[in-house]
């Protein structure tokens, strides 16, 4: 099997992106569960054109499932977002300092795009790994929205599997906005990456 693993570069307010690390180091783990697994790692710049440029290059390569990850700076918790927003904010700049025009993406489109995981088995993945997280239905109106759209939209009958997870500030990736509040660790994040991953291949085996 072959898997895309997929993060994003630093952005306006967040010089440190976190996900472009941890799919750098999920393509290197080593456990029986990923045993004939393919896993490729992809660091998007986070603008829109690089999203247009990259996703279908990695369609190319016949993944079966394409896992990508991005930064919620305000996050506490890991994320599995079930839709895409057929929106895009026309306020907040990419990483080239490019604003989108209209504030949707497929103009005449739904309004949303549902992911076809499975979404509670993921949750329950995640939460075995002692990682908090939840689902969402707001993937927001960024870059990460955009490419889980486009992502869904490329994907043909389920094929490959398409999944969006949002990560918090994990280690040194950026300071706490609450500093009471204790902040998840990278180990933590990926653990609980991993735990998403074995559970999206047991998934798309069946």
């Amino acid at each position: 099997m072959r898997v895309v693993l997929a993060g994003f570069g630093p952005f306006p307010g967040a010089p440190f992106n976190p996900s472009a690390v941890l799919v750098e180091a999920l393509s290197r783990r080593r456990r029986p569960a990923l045993a004939g697994v393919t896993l490729n790692a992809h660091v998007f710049a986070t603008t829109y054109a690089a999203v247009d440029q990259d996703l279908p290059k990695l369609f190319a390569q016949k993944p079966d499932i394409v896992l990508m990850f991005g930064l919620a700076v305000r996050s506490r918790q890991m994320r599995i977002e079930t839709r895409a927003r057929n929106a895009v904010s026309v306020l907040r700049p990419d990483a080239s300092r490019y604003r989108p025009i209209r504030n949707v993406i497929s103009p005449g489109g739904p309004p949303a795009l549902r992911g076809r995981a499975p979404f509670a088995r993921l949750l329950a993945a995640l939460r075995q790994g002692a990682a908090p997280g939840r689902l969402s239905r707001d993937a927001g109106r960024y870059v990460c929205n955009y490419a889980y759209w486009r992502a869904l939209r490329a994907s043909r009958g389920g094929r490959p599997l398409v999944q969006f997870v949002h990560i918090p500030p994990a280690g040194t990736a950026a300071p706490p906005r609450r500093p009471k509040r204790r902040q998840m660790s990278f180990a933590a994040v990926t653990r609980g990456a991993e735990n998403l991953l074995i559970a999206l291949l047991a998934a798309s085996r069946r």
